[in-house]
């Protein structure tokens, strides 16, 4: 399967026991391919950073098994060991992931060369393509655009692919696009806020949250058809709606606030310790943002 266009990375629903809600998680899937997506994923949203090396091969399998062929499936395998980061995409891989993302180790100042190596065991542990994430937006240090030229360079433009997050993102990604000589396949994140920017650069796709998937296909269709008006008056309240979403800790409040609005979820529920809660002020400057966001999309 293709990796392009709009692939949401899914909220992970839980019980009182801090166990996955699968009826809730099936629910979200069926909502996900109901508004159009081209595909999920499992990153760190997902809430796998709280979850074991076995709950996270749990977790892709079940939502394999719920998706069941419709749409390519991304698990992300980012660990502080390469290690557990090349276990993890093997898992993957003899599972039916369509491709694994890795985020570098993070709790430690790790050397330049040892984060080349690192990527290199995942990409040589698997035949699947490899996206590698760069979010340090909120989490570790920038990767340097010539890792990212070297790993094409070494195994190609389809095996190895790239989320990056650092800022500035216009201007990092522009100098990828020239260093790579337009080879590099990129994915957008930050919730769809950097797409007006990232678009004409030259992207495949975007992984934003699950909150909103309606909302960012219908912006990555009015960019396909390079109707801008269109594209502006939804990003507008996009924007507003994940400026919000200031850590990684917010990114999952406020998923998950939106996905109980909507009827999706019946629980804001995280796996402890959690680092940000939204105050009812907060949530009454999110619901007149969402409203506003509801509103340019319903407008034809």
């Amino acid at each position: 399967m293709k990796l392009t266009g709009v692939f949401n990375v899914l909220q992970t629903p839980l019980a009182e026991t801090d166990e996955i809600d699968e009826l809730v998680f099936a629910r979200e899937i069926e909502w996900l391919l109901g508004c159009g997506v081209d595909g999920v994923v499992l990153a760190m949203v997902s809430e796998v950073l709280r979850f074991s090396a076995e709950d996270r091969r749990k977790q892709w399998q079940l939502v394999l098994k719920l998706i069941n062929g419709r749409v390519p499936v991304v698990a992300s395998v980012g660990a502080e060991s390469t290690y557990i980061a090349t276990s993890l995409a093997k898992w993957a891989e003899i599972d039916g992931a369509a491709a694994v993302m890795a985020t570098p180790p993070s709790a430690f100042a790790t050397l330049s060369n040892e984060i080349k190596d690192y990527y290199v065991a995942i990409i040589e542990s698997v035949k699947i393509p490899v996206i590698v994430q760069d979010a340090s937006n909120y989490l570790g240090q920038p990767l340097d655009i010539s890792l990212y030229v070297d790993l094409i360079d070494k195994y190609g433009a389809e095996r190895v692919q790239f989320k990056p997050e650092a800022k500035p993102v216009k201007e990092r990604l522009e100098l990828l696009r020239d260093a790579s000589n337009g080879r590099a396949l990129v994915f957008e994140g930050q919730g769809g806020v950097d797409l007006l920017d990232t678009y004409p650069i030259g992207i495949v796709g975007t992984m934003p949250g699950a909150e909103v998937p309606w909302a960012l296909v219908a912006l990555f269709k009015a960019l396909k058809e390079n109707n801008w008006d269109r594209a502006r008056s939804i990003h507008t309240p996009l924007a507003k709606l994940i400026s919000y979403q200031t850590t990684l800790d917010a990114y999952v409040a406020v998923e998950k606030y939106l996905l109980v609005k909507q009827g999706i979820f019946t629980s804001t529920r995280q796996r402890g310790p959690v680092g940000f809660i939204l105050t009812n002020e907060m949530k009454v400057e999110i619901d007149i943002a969402f409203d506003q966001l509801k509103a340019a999309v319903d407008k034809k």
